[in-house]
């Protein structure tokens, strides 16, 4: 059997305890009990490791040994009820967050009225009723417009001009400097129609439509007619009882049986019916034509004053239902957009205005009797020609009323 005796670790004594490393003197038993005095080290000759417990803090002899920190997150505190929880998506408001939302709504709101704008534009566009009416003369300064009133009840799907006739017809002419003229030509001026002979001025829109009755004008007036505009009375009661009625003013009472007028003395609002009638009536008028007239030109004006009030502009439960009717009521020229339009009602309310020159032509005999004719209206040829030049010049006093019987 081998012997032991040169093994250094057989030379310890055998009931001799386990070396054990000294506790430091801060750190006491858990138990409170007085920790045994050790045995000297015995020396050895390898470096001695470095105590790394010598660094802890002090432990209360009470107190448990320090838990490693937990690696869950403590748990967030609820966010009041009033306002909605902050994540990642959602950045705290502040000045610049409530900015972006302005900027945001106002963005919608544009891009919202920007396709509405464009819109009502093609839908203006789309269904305007044009006519061949302009005769293609050389321009004259200024801009003409020829407003005309039919009495033709067969709608704009068949040209059917033929026996057809013109109740109203009126001149629109903004000069380039001076006042705006809106003048009043009586139906049965006696004129010369080119191609026929002389006839009452509405007989030229019977024998060859709109375009012959621009002609007529012009050969008259000495202006060329930039843009024609027609209102079917069919469309008059529509547009008149989508405005929801207009204010109308006679003074005297009417009962008249062929234009079915039954008016009482004063100012009234008069739904589509009664103003048709209105601006018909000329039987039970001591003026004639002449009286039928100024009602025709408040009648329009009254119309002009509703359709482009704030009221009906602005709102567009008004505003496209009366366009609408004045769409199924009006024919225009050919080549009129919805910005000719625009234009036109502009003018028009210049033309109503209280420095616009209204009136008639002079006039040297109301009852002028022509064989083969009638009873006719007769122009004062020795001023006619001076007056549409004073016209086209924009030459008349602003808010004068000229013409008339002389």
């Amino acid at each position: 059997m081998t012997s032991n005796e040169g093994d250094p670790r057989r030379d310890d004594p055998p009931a001799r305890p386990a070396v054990r490393r000294p506790m430091p003197p801060s750190i006491q038993p858990r138990n409170g009990a007085t920790r045994p005095q050790q045995p000297p080290a015995r020396p050895s000759t390898r470096p001695e490791p470095v105590d790394r417990t010598s660094v802890m803090p002090p432990v209360p002899p009470t107190a448990t040994p320090p838990r490693a920190p937990s690696r869950q997150a403590p748990p967030r505190q609820a966010p009041p009820t009033n306002q909605p929880p902050r994540t990642a998506a959602t950045p705290p408001a502040g000045p610049g967050r409530k900015r972006h939302r302005v900027r945001t709504f106002f963005i919608v709101l544009a891009v919202v009225l920007i396709g509405a704008v464009l819109w009502f534009w093609f839908w203006v566009q789309s269904n305007l009723n044009t006519v061949d009416a302009l005769s293609g003369a050389a321009g004259t300064p200024g801009q003409t417009y020829l407003i005309v009133g039919s009495d033709s009840r067969d709608g704009w799907g068949e040209d059917g001009t033929e026996g057809a006739r013109t109740d109203t017809i009126m001149v629109l002419h903004k000069p380039d400097s001076g006042p705006t003229a809106l003048i009043s030509i009586p139906r049965d001026s006696y004129v010369e129609i080119p191609g026929h002979d002389a006839n009452k001025i509405n007989a030229a829109f019977a024998f060859g439509g709109p375009q012959l009755l621009v002609e007529t004008v012009e050969n008259l007036t000495g202006l060329t007619v930039d843009h024609y505009l027609e209102i079917g009375f069919t469309g008059v009661s529509e547009i008149v009882d989508a405005l929801g009625g207009v204010e109308l003013c006679y003074d005297s009472d009417v009962s008249d049986q062929k234009s079915r007028l039954e008016w009482e003395a004063g100012c009234h609002v008069a739904d589509g019916d009664t103003a048709l009638a209105f601006s018909r009536m000329r039987y039970s008028d001591p003026l004639g034509d002449i009286g039928r007239t100024q009602r025709q030109r408040q009648l329009v004006g009254a119309v002009a004053k509703e359709a482009l009030s704030p009221a009906t502009v602005l709102n567009p439960f008004a505003l496209v239902p009366m366009v609408g009717a004045g769409l199924d009521a009006f024919r225009v020229s050919e080549g009129t957009g919805p910005f000719d339009l625009a234009r036109f009602a502009l003018t028009f309310r210049s033309g109503l205005a209280d420095d616009a020159v209204t009136g008639t032509p002079p006039i040297k005999d109301m009852g002028y009797r022509v064989d083969g004719v009638g009873s006719t209206v007769l122009l004062d040829p020795e001023w006619v020609d001076k007056f549409w030049t004073k016209i086209a010049n924009g030459e008349y006093e602003p808010g004068s009323e000229v013409g008339g019987v002389g």
